[in-house]
């Protein structure tokens, strides 16, 4: 079998489905392939992109974001990037592609492609408008082009099915995992890391996530600013996230939240420090409105840090009876539930191993193997 892995989302910061593209790669480096290689923009390459710690393009930021509201200019790209991609794998067609982030370039060799959520779709006021425009745009062309489909949970793979009109034989559903850098670690082991952020082992609950509307902060800070004076002074919530679309007005609660005193913002944790930030909570919150797997869930069990998290969309299928799920929208049942997880010990020793049991039955040796087998389903696809 001859693959070619497009490695575009691995960049800085590496968000969800980077990590994927990432770790995936790795994974298929040590599998019995003829020939593995990657698409990097336009240029076909045999290495993995090294993961960059700082933003690279932090300059040209300011010219990005202005030319993604241009509609000319996004109109200029979604016609040539498709086309300079499609050169770049000119000759190739002996190959699979697989497109790891929900697009396809055109290809006349078998293609697969993994759609992780359909929140281009559903949630369309989480996105800014141009990019619903431009993901829903090119997702269609994509299943055109697509010989089988992945996503990483069965949810998601009924969803799209439903959605799409798709059979569900052609999608395969594979469950994502976390690095092993992600596990329980001793104070002694967390106190030069957790230092840095003026942070202590077990004195703190967690939120990791992009700060935009779909991640649903806004609640997780009110249901956090009920919580008795004694207990969210005694943990303070933590957040740690790059900044999102549409994120003014909460950076403005959070401020404020800062300021008395209880909530502390660290913005991007480098991908090095982030499990032992992750490993010395007290507690993790993951109030997320729709999510296409929900990665943070799984990296805090694998820590064996307890969770809340939201019942919405794939987070019950991952945590699966190891955490405490709440409606996103309950503001108060939020909170009752987090004056738990802060207060009660036998319920934090409970989860935690639960957690950790549910984390176990998730690794990128797996997740390769089953795409791997999605793979040799598209090859022989009619």
């Amino acid at each position: 079998m001859k693959v070619i892995l497009s490695t575009d989302p691995v960049k800085f910061p590496l968000t969800g489905i980077g990590r994927y593209t990432y770790e995936l790669a790795k994974g298929l480096q040590s599998a019995d392939l003829d020939r593995l290689a990657f698409l990097r923009g336009y240029r076909i390459e045999k290495d993995l992109p090294i993961i960059a710690q700082t933003d690279p393009m932090a300059r040209q930021a300011t010219w990005k974001t202005r030319a993604q509201k241009n509609q000319l200019a996004v109109a200029l790209y979604r016609r040539l990037n498709p086309w300079l991609k499609a050169r770049a794998l000119q000759g190739l067609e002996d190959h699979l592609f697989h497109g790891p982030n929900y697009y396809l370039p055109p290809f006349s060799g078998r293609s697969i492609v993994t759609i992780h959520d359909l929140s281009a779709y559903l949630w369309t006021d989480s996105h800014p408008p141009e990019r619903v425009r431009y993901m829903q745009a090119e997702i269609e062309l994509s299943l055109k082009r697509a010989s089988a489909l992945i996503t990483d949970t069965e949810y998601t793979r009924h969803e799209v099915a439903k959605f799409f009109g798709w059979p569900l034989e052609k999608i395969h559903a594979v469950p994502l995992a976390c690095s092993q850098d992600f596990r329980p670690r001793t104070s002694n082991d967390l106190m030069p890391v957790l230092a840095r952020y003026n942070l202590a082992p077990n004195a703190y609950a967690l939120a990791i996530s992009t700060i935009e509307p779909r991640k649903n902060i806004e609640t997780l800070i009110d249901a956090y600013g009920r919580l008795s004076t004694d207990l969210k002074t005694r943990f303070p919530l933590v957040l740690a996230g790059y900044t999102g679309w549409e994120s003014e007005a909460l950076h403005r609660k959070i401020t404020n939240a800062e300021r008395e005193g209880w909530l502390r913002y660290l913005g991007y944790v480098q991908a090095t420090d982030l499990p032992f930030v992750l490993s010395g909570a007290r507690l993790f919150s993951f109030p997320s409105l729709y999510e296409g797997f929900g990665l943070p869930v799984l990296e805090a069990m694998a820590s064996g840090v307890p969770v809340i998290a939201s019942n919405a969309s794939t987070l019950p299928e991952v945590t699966n009876g190891a955490a405490l799920l709440h409606d996103p929208r309950d503001t108060i049942t939020l909170t009752n539930l987090l004056a738990q997880g802060l207060d009660d010990e036998a319920w934090l020793t409970s989860a935690r191993d639960k957690g950790l049991v549910r984390a176990a039955q998730f690794s990128w040796e797996k997740c390769t193997q089953q795409t791997l087998t999605a793979y040799r389903a598209a090859l022989a696809a009619d």
